[in-house]
């Protein structure tokens, strides 16, 4: 896993923009669940993935959502709510907003409001 947290967010980002916008999604909407998770706001959220930060430096500036406990379920086999180190998690936090926001799920379910 250490690998990926030394990866761009903006080498991801694109693929999550694909995920979502084959399923009908846009990317406004991805940038408003990345927004909720991470307390940035769109123009910030570009300015990181312009920078080159890496998933480690991104979630180090975010203050993630009192709410992120709330999101469960499985990504890559593996449940998120168990996985244990901290950035592993946010990562997979992430990883599964999106897939939802790609599965079609209602925005407001997704931010967990």
């Amino acid at each position: 896993m250490q690998r990926v947290f030394q990866l761009s967010v903006s080498s991801v980002y694109p693929l999550y923009v694909q995920k979502v916008e084959r399923k009908g999604r846009t990317v406004a909407e991805l940038d408003r669940v990345i927004s909720w998770l991470t307390s940035f706001d769109s123009v910030h959220v570009h300015e990181l993935l312009d920078a080159g930060t890496t998933f480690q430096d991104f979630f180090a500036q975010a203050s993630l959502n009192p709410n992120a406990s709330k999101i469960t379920g499985v990504i890559c086999g593996i449940r998120v709510e168990d996985i244990e180190d901290p950035l592993t998690q946010q990562i997979r936090y992430l990883d599964k907003l999106v897939d939802e926001l790609a599965q079609g799920k209602d925005i407001e379910k997704i931010l967990r409001r």
